[in-house]
């Protein structure tokens, strides 16, 4: 375009300029014009030359929680586009010296409002910035990074759905993690810096002492992972989702954690979560996991089972959709199928199924509502 009647090819850029933030680019100046680290040549894209990467905006209703992670909308697109799904290969090494029990003890008061509490243990903390494609990651995602600890309990969190804290091991009296609800008036510093004052219908984390986090809304600063932390404590814990939201009200911490607990998660989803960060820590040499998982689980999952009939749901839909095809659909979204039975077991991460009619609904909306002709009553 041209400018003051001279033609113009470019202009020099803030990152702000660019819609972007020293998040996402740590290097860039507080103000003034970004400069490229190395020489990238003329008439590159800056897309390729900054790393960024495309971000889909979903909107997702809150009876779906397994839709608040990437590898729930990635299963749901794979079945949708017709594409293989493929979940992270989880393997952990275990490279620390003891066992996770000999580290902490795990006890829960209230299993209706904790119904799992999973701990690992980690030893020779390194505490550093994580790797610039984590921190991209999270940044495109809307999460500020912090340090390799911090950044990978947010990680798994957005990829698996689960969230997660991790202690200072040191700083728990007693080594021990006792979930419970506060006491009259007790004091919490959160990790913002805020004194909250707590009742007994909250529920928190707390050592042999004192409480040490709000259970599902945040952490407090007296355990908080700093750059002296070398032993670590991983908490990867199942809670009321009612009680968490209702906590969130009363303390005024909205969290991406408390956003996810709130709407009710899969309790089987721990452990798996939990084995994920431990992995990344050993992937990016932030610490050695120790052998074993301190897994406090008073509360076992109810699975739904409900039958497939094909004809119920064809009459329901008005269509005249193939048996076979509904049962290759079920089997894709990682329900249990049994075939002979005409059976199906919901699985664990979807709480909103609980009747024909929900079956229903998942045949519709992949056979595509487009698809369903009208029909008389």
């Amino acid at each position: 375009s041209k400018l003051r009647g001279v033609e113009s090819y470019g202009m020099m850029c803030s990152i702000e300029e660019l819609n972007l933030t020293k998040d996402y680019l740590p290097d860039a100046p507080d103000n003034g014009v970004y400069v490229f680290p190395d020489n990238p040549g003329l008439g590159k894209d800056v897309r390729e030359v900054l790393g960024l990467e495309p971000v889909v905006d979903f909107e997702i209703t809150s009876n779906r929680p397994d839709c608040f992670s990437i590898i729930g909308l990635a299963r749901e697109s794979a079945v949708t586009l017709k594409e293989a799904f493929r979940k992270p290969s989880v393997t952990v090494r275990e490279e620390g010296n003891g066992k996770a029990s000999d580290f902490v003890s795990v006890a829960i008061q209230d299993s209706n409002l904790c119904s799992r509490y999973a701990a690992r243990a980690v030893t020779d903390v390194k505490i550093e910035p994580s790797p610039a494609w984590m921190q991209r990651r999270l940044a495109a995602a809307g999460m500020r990074p912090i340090n390799n600890i911090v950044d990978i309990t947010n990680y798994v969190m957005l990829e698996m759905g689960q969230p997660m804290h991790a202690f200072d091991l040191k700083c728990l009296q007693g080594g021990k993690i006792i979930v419970r609800t506060a006491r009259e008036n007790e004091i919490i510093t959160t990790l913002d810096g805020q004194e909250r004052k707590l009742n007994p219908s909250m529920l928190v984390i707390a050592d042999e002492n004192r409480a040490v986090a709000i259970a599902g809304v945040m952490g407090g600063e007296n355990s908080e992972v700093t750059e002296q932390t070398s032993v670590l404590l991983l908490e990867s814990a199942n809670f009321n989702g009612t009680s968490v939201r209702l906590t969130s009200k009363k303390v005024g911490i909205r969290s991406e954690a408390s956003s996810r607990f709130e709407k009710g998660l899969d309790i089987e989803n721990v452990i798996p979560a939990i084995n994920r960060a431990a992995q990344l820590i050993e992937q990016l040499g932030a610490g050695k996991v120790v052998p074993g998982i301190v897994d406090c689980n008073p509360v076992k999952a109810k699975p739904v089972k409900l039958p497939l009939d094909v004809e119920y749901i064809n009459r329901f839909l008005g269509a005249k959709i193939d048996g076979e095809w509904m049962l290759e659909l079920f089997e894709k979204l990682e329900f249990g199928v049994d075939r002979k039975a005409m059976l199906l077991t919901a699985p664990s991460f979807r709480p909103d199924i609980q009747s024909e009619a929900d079956l229903a609904e998942e045949v519709a909306r992949f056979y595509d509502y487009n698809n369903i002709q009208p029909t008389l009553l």
